[in-house]
C-alpha cells in the first residue's frame, strides 16, 4: 500500500502546485499587464458616440 499512497501524495502535491501558479498568474502577471496597457492605451472617449 505505500507506493499507492505516495502516488496518491505526488498527485496531491502536484495538484496544489499547480492551481498556486494558475493562482499566482491570474492574480499577478495579468493585472500587471492590463495595469500596463491601461496605462499606454490613449482613452477614446467618442467610440460609444
Amino acid at each position: 500500500m505505500a507506493p499507492i499512497n505516495w502516488l496518491i501524495l505526488f498527485i496531491f502535491f502536484f495538484y496544489m502546485f499547480y492551481l498556486i501558479m494558475n493562482f499566482l498568474y491570474f492574480n499577478f502577471i495579468k493585472n500587471l499587464k492590463i495595469k500596463i496597457l491601461k496605462k499606454n492605451s490613449s482613452k477614446n472617449y467618442n467610440k460609444f458616440i
